[in-house]
């Protein structure tokens, strides 16, 4: 069948769809939920298993794919390590290496009982975090400069790049190759440390100059420097063979350590309109579209399985809240494992990639999404509202 969405309008849709987001929370009505709540299912009414209006495919999955990059380089630019050092990085760290243990020990039980027909791509799902999800959420909150939420921002960037780091392994040594996939990254990391090196120690008067003279002129230097930077990192990654949003991680890393201090708000208000004015609500509303509604509801096993992935990553990441009984209290300990446990765009790419590569059931791949998708839904609204109590 003939989907309407390949129509070039469908485009506009999207577009559509993303200004009506905003402007639903802003009806006299008490229910307000987070903008990406709101993207993912007025994605999933427009998506070919409801109106039918829009397909991922052609130009709305580029630009899908590029609003996905842009999410994580502003994640990466969200890392100020002089204010993360310390706690929120040390137990960020140790939280995610208890979170896959605990991952595998629950992934292999499955296997064991014939659930799943591979526990390490699983566990690495389920040990995942979606920084990039609650980037927008924690700042509507205003929570992205507090305490609490740099201890959000550490577990959440360990959540991302550790299983980014360890899905790329696991691919690798599915090939074979896991020794030279390891020097690859090495060589990646140490290219991207190099090019920190240089940004923070050359840093002439007359350059600085003319980037800040750049940024309120039509050339815009700054905004085309970052766009440069964040291509030929994702493009590095890829032809590592190494997974492109750690290009886009890591290029959102290097920016926020030149661009950050006194006097950089703007140039931080520019790069914001572009990712959360244009790309990143088309990934989320594609996202939405892209749910295999009919997988899920093929059969009671499969629909059965989406309540035990979500109580999986609520126990998977939430558990490690617990070694922050020092940092924080009760309450925050609780919210911190609601924040952790919210996970979706890494779920859905190691999903279609295992799916593709045959080693996921589809039935599987599905309730995973769907828990990532209800996990979007209720971990973020449940942490809000005892977090404003």
């Amino acid at each position: 069948m003939e989907h309407v969405s390949q129509h070039p309008h469908a485009l506009l849709v999207v577009l559509f769809v993303a200004a009506l987001a905003p402007l639903f929370n802003e009806l006299p009505i008490r229910l307000r939920l987070p903008l990406v709540v709101l993207e993912l299912l007025f994605g999933m009414i427009v998506g070919p298993y409801g109106l039918d209006l829009i397909v991922a495919e052609g130009n709305l999955r580029l630009l899908s794919a590029l609003g996905l990059s842009f999410l994580f380089f502003l994640a990466g630019m969200e890392l100020d390590f002089s204010a993360l050092n310390g706690p929120p990085l040390r137990l960020g760290a140790l939280g995610w290496l208890l979170s896959i243990a605990v991952a595998l020990v629950a992934t292999y039980a499955l296997a064991a009982a014939g659930l799943v027909n591979d526990p390490l791509l699983i566990a690495v799902a389920l040990a995942t975090t979606a920084i990039g999800t609650l980037l927008p959420i924690l700042r509507e909150a205003g929570d992205i400069d507090t305490r609490f939420g740099r201890f959000v921002l550490g577990a959440g960037a360990l959540g991302e790049f550790g299983p980014i780091v360890l899905f790329s392994l696991v691919l690798a040594n599915s090939e074979g190759g896991v020794m030279r996939h390891s020097a690859l990254l090495v060589t990646f990391v140490v290219i991207a440390l190099a090019c920190a090196a240089v940004f923070l120690r050359i840093r002439p008067p007359h350059v600085v100059d003319v980037l800040a003279r750049g940024l309120v002129s039509t050339n815009q230097l700054p905004i085309r420097m970052s766009m440069l930077l964040l291509g030929g990192l994702v493009v590095l990654a890829d032809v590592l063979g190494l997974d492109i949003l750690l290009g886009a991680f890591a290029a959102g890393t290097l920016v926020g350590l030149v661009a950050r201090g006194p006097g950089t708000e703007p140039f931080h208000d520019k790069l914001d309109a572009i990712g959360f004015g244009f790309l990143i609500p088309i990934f989320f509303v594609t996202s939405g579209a892209q749910m295999d509604l009919p997988a899920l509801f093929a059969s009671a096993d499969s629909l059965a399985r989406v309540p035990l992935f979500l109580a999986l990553l609520l126990l998977v990441r939430g558990l490690p809240a617990l070694l922050y009984r020092k940092e924080l209290d009760g309450r925050d300990q609780w919210l911190l494992a609601l924040f952790s446990a919210t996970s979706l765009p890494l779920i859905v790419v190691i999903t279609e990639v295992a799916k593709a590569a045959g080693r996921m059931q589809h039935a599987n791949a599905a309730a995973l999404v769907g828990a990532g998708i209800l996990s979007v839904l209720i971990f973020p609204l449940i942490a809000l509202s005892l977090r404003r109590r």
